[in-house]
């Protein structure tokens, strides 16, 4: 197979905010051609907000790409970052209804579903969901949102990481330190307190970024307090609560259902959930999909060889 670049970024023709109920009005845009295969793409944290890199992922010429911020991120409001913001109607059966009206409103049959990271975990469970709407799956920096996976972030990779973990401990406080970390820091980030919730956000993000496998081991968003807080909160709601996915390993018990939808599954060799073998569980169980493994590449979507390998998937199902 012959790797491919990214393609040149292009702006969006067209954008908006769907209002999608109990008060939030998510960001929408579209880039490529009008009259072209639809994709959307999903992107990680949750709470990381889309950009610019994901529209490189398709040939403008052949694609009409959909991105958007999922509740609470980049330009939809309300802002996580928002103390005020209610984040119990921030939950994935939430997020997939909002696709489902945002694919409507658009008016899209069926689109490819592209995701990295936590996009991955929420692409997964849409086509799960809806896989009537779903003409193919292409995924990196694979994740399930199951509670293994959560407890390997949380404590697991403590041996890993032993002096940032332990940092990481004693920003709870000490009756909670052998307990569920995720749901002591959501409860830290809802203190009526910002002190405290600004020292639980910076912690958190301070761990986010001790566990990467490969450097460069700084995220400059991180030092946007704003962004910083926004960012945690969401995703300790998330791992706190089972992604709200009805059972704690519901995306890989539901893998059947994806039955007849093909995927490409773009997986660096050192991302560390590894090691607890999701990449292959997924392909296991998913027939359908391939599995592209990329040495020494990590977590990263923009590193070597998984842009490559991205790129390759779309132009595929784009009728390369």
């Amino acid at each position: 197979m012959a790797e491919r670049s990214l393609y040149p970024d292009v702006e969006p023709y067209d954008h908006g905010h769907l209002d999608v109920g109990d008060g939030n009005r998510v960001y929408w845009e579209t880039c490529g051609n009008p009259h072209g295969t639809p994709a959307v793409v999903l992107h990680g944290g949750p709470g990381s907000g889309a950009g610019p890199f994901y529209r490189r992922w398709f040939d403008p010429e052949r694609y009409r790409v959909v991105l958007l911020d999922q509740r609470g991120a980049g330009r939809s409001t309300p802002p996580a970052s928002a103390y005020t913001t209610d984040m119990s109607v921030n939950t994935i059966p939430h997020l997939v209804a909002d696709l489902e009206l945002l694919r409507a409103h658009l008016g899209i049959e069926r689109w490819l579903v592209a995701g990295l990271s936590f996009g991955s975990v929420l692409g997964l469970r849409y086509a799960q969901t809806h896989p009537g709407a779903v003409t193919a799956l292409v995924l990196t920096g694979l994740a399930t949102g199951s509670r293994e996976e959560v407890r390997t972030m949380m404590r697991g990779l403590g041996k890993v990481f032993p002096e940032a973990h332990a940092a990481f401990v004693s920003g709870v406080p000490e009756q909670d330190r052998d307990g569920d970390l995720a749901d002591a820091y959501r409860r830290l980030l809802e203190s009526p307190d910002p002190r405290v919730r600004e020292r639980a956000a910076l912690a958190w993000t301070d761990w986010e970024t001790a566990m990467a496998s490969l450097p460069p081991r700084s995220v400059p968003r991180y030092q946007d307090p704003v962004f910083r807080y926004g960012f945690a909160r969401t995703v300790s709601h998330y791992w706190a609560q089972d992604h709200f996915l009805g059972g704690p390993d519901a995306v890989l018990r539901d893998l059947p259902l994806l039955e007849g939808i093909p995927g490409v599954l773009v997986q660096g060799t050192l991302d560390l959930n590894n090691l607890i073998g999701i990449p292959w569980r997924i392909a296991r169980d998913w027939p359908d999909a391939e599995l592209v493994m990329v040495d020494e590449a990590g977590h990263d979507a923009g590193a070597d060889g998984i842009v490559e390998h991205l790129v390759a998937a779309t132009d595929r199902f784009g009728g390369a």
